[in-house]
């Protein structure tokens, strides 16, 4: 069997594919990839089935060995020293490394067969905040690859831009706790330029800003969580919810980001500036 070892993990390299979908009510939220379509696209370019198990890189850092013959794609942030959007050939004994990227945070390395690493409740994904799935890549880990199942789909580069690097828009909508904030709590949130916090992961995007102007001050009952919601804990300054969220929280919900814009939140930065739009 194919596989692969990790020389070096970087910041933070995990398994993820489509996570666990439509088990909230067990308490367990989807988890899966960040960026989904970096992540779809990966597998595509290598010819994997949708959901195949990738690997997502933070901010680069990763260093693979390739014990055997492998084809591989790398997408997202487009980390420096490797080929990007586009299939590449890794001989047995050959060394990926995969620099910062120049933009973005989150970068995808699929092989073609997947990644063959035991399932839980479904799927391989790592879920940071329950714990679930397989641990993160350490140094010395070895990776086993599945068999190939789909013919490659003889595409030399896929077109696609990068992540951006200066001010990021994102678009949302009114959530269901809109009405605890005053009218000029809901202006600050769409008028005024955030900046990335450094205390921000795959739970959530935590943005630095001036705090919102509150209508209500009572507390809230936990409710329904879920991707894209943007929440405001006390401090004020909104947290935009990622892929490993919890199920359900007890600040109110402001507003939700358009699921076409969910991917680009998976890649801003700390420091970033970011505009959220109605």
């Amino acid at each position: 069997m194919s596989s692969l070892t990790v020389l070096a993990p970087g910041p933070l390299a995990t398994i993820q594919d489509l996570g666990r979908p439509g088990q909230a009510a067990l308490g367990i939220t989807a988890s899966g990839a960040c960026d989904r379509a970096a992540y779809a696209l990966a597998n595509r370019l290598v010819g994997n089935p949708a959901g195949t198990a990738a690997i997502e890189v933070t901010f680069g850092g990763l260093e693979l060995h390739a014990d055997s013959d492998l084809t591989i794609a790398i997408t997202g942030a487009p980390c420096t020293g490797v080929p990007l959007n586009a299939p590449a050939h890794l001989e047995p004994g050959q060394v990926l490394r995969l620099g910062p990227p120049r933009t973005g945070l989150r970068s995808y390395v699929a092989v073609r067969g997947g990644l063959d690493v035991p399932p839980v409740l479904g799927s391989r994904s790592t879920d940071l905040l329950s714990g679930l799935g397989p641990a993160p890549l350490s140094s010395g880990q070895t990776l086993q690859v599945g068999k190939v199942v789909d013919p490659m789909p003889g595409v030399d580069l896929a077109p696609v831009a990068d992540p951006r690097g200066d001010e990021v828009t994102i678009r949302v909508t009114p959530g269901p706790r809109r009405d605890w904030f005053t009218d000029a709590g809901w202006k600050a949130l769409i008028t005024q330029t955030y900046n990335v916090s450094s205390n921000s992961n795959r739970v959530g995007v935590r943005l630095d800003g001036e705090p919102l102007e509150r209508a209500r001050t009572g507390e809230l009952a936990s409710e329904g969580m879920a991707r894209g919601a943007i929440q405001i804990p006390p401090s004020g300054t909104p947290v935009i919810f990622l892929a490993d969220h919890p199920v359900t929280g007890g600040y109110p919900v402001i507003a939700y980001v358009t699921e076409a814009d969910l991917d680009a939140c998976a890649q801003l930065r700390p420091g970033q500036p970011v505009r959220l739009i109605s």
